[in-house]
């Protein structure tokens, strides 16, 4: 998904490649980071739809924290989804495992509200729609 972003909280510095790092946390190792961050979440699905949450654009934003503390936005197909009360526990639970992550903070957000559009391609192959 190209909407989910990575940021950290602190001023911009020039890592030794040139490549500007808002993040105390080496560039590389942010990098590392992130992948296994989105990875993890390739990992939950929502159970009526057979696609990751991920892929399925219900994830709007992610933010590692200097600390390796991550912060995730993300939303559900529905307000009144079935499992609202336990899918931010599987976020946590799945993006918590990754190695250097040291906490995790899910925030459930309904705006702006998801959409289908939201769904990468893959997850529109996964769901018959392409």
């Amino acid at each position: 998904m190209e909407d989910a972003s990575t940021t950290a909280e602190t001023a911009p510095e020039t890592a030794g490649n040139g490549v500007v790092s808002a993040s105390a946390i080496p560039a590389d190792e942010l990098a590392r980071l992130t992948d296994d961050i989105v990875s993890a979440l390739k990992t939950v699905y929502d159970p009526e739809i057979p696609a990751d949450i991920y892929e399925l654009g219900l994830v709007y934003r992610i933010d590692v924290e200097d600390d390796r503390t991550v912060k995730i936005d993300m939303t559900l197909t529905a307000p009144g989804c079935p499992v609202a009360g336990e899918m931010p526990g599987w976020v946590e639970n799945a993006v918590g495992a990754v190695e250097g992550v040291s906490g995790v903070e899910v925030n459930m957000v309904f705006d702006p509200p998801w959409t289908p559009d939201r769904m990468s391609e893959e997850a529109q192959v996964a769901v018959g729609w392409y």
